[in-house]
């Protein structure tokens, strides 16, 4: 039997991919329908490139279909968070040691990920090194074969 993966979301991850899913459902799908309607009056089906990039596309729409329905089933929510160590859903200010470098990261699930928005997942380098510490603690961070250290400054 398959174990069943669990996917860490913070309330407004798992909204957004709500809202994602009901576009798809509601607006690309129909969107979709009606450009199939509009190529296939094109006349013959065999050489109509319109056509088959608006059944392409069906595809792509209907995959990420499901992909969200299974994510939002599978889905663990984070909504109470134990501020006083690191955890999924906190906001925590480090040092980087050697650079006297002060950065904030919202540490959510790797579906969240997005490091341009300094949201950093709990499985990525740092966020590993930091789950579970508190304030106060420096860890060592070990990434792409070399490490350095990180003081946690604050975790909100």
């Amino acid at each position: 039997m398959k174990k069943v993966e669990e996917i860490l979301l913070t309330a407004s991850g798992y909204a957004e991919l709500e809202e994602e899913l009901n576009d798809l459902r509601v607006n690309k799908r129909a969107e979709n329908v009606q450009a199939i309607k509009e190529a296939r009056s094109h006349g013959d089906l065999s050489e109509n490139s319109e056509y088959d990039a608006a059944r392409d596309e069906q595809a792509k729409i209907e995959a990420r279909i499901q992909e969200l329905e299974y994510k939002l089933e599978h889905a663990k929510i984070i909504d109470k968070i134990d501020k006083s160590k690191v955890n999924v859903g906190c906001e925590v200010t480090i040092l980087y040691v050697d650079d006297k470098e002060e950065e904030k990261y919202y540490i959510v699930g790797s579906l969240e990920a997005d490091p341009f928005a300094n949201k950093i997942s709990n499985e990525s380098p740092i966020g590993a090194a930091i789950i579970g510490k508190k304030v106060g603690d420096v860890v060592s961070v070990n990434a792409n074969g070399s490490s350095y250290d990180v003081k946690i400054l604050a975790i909100a």
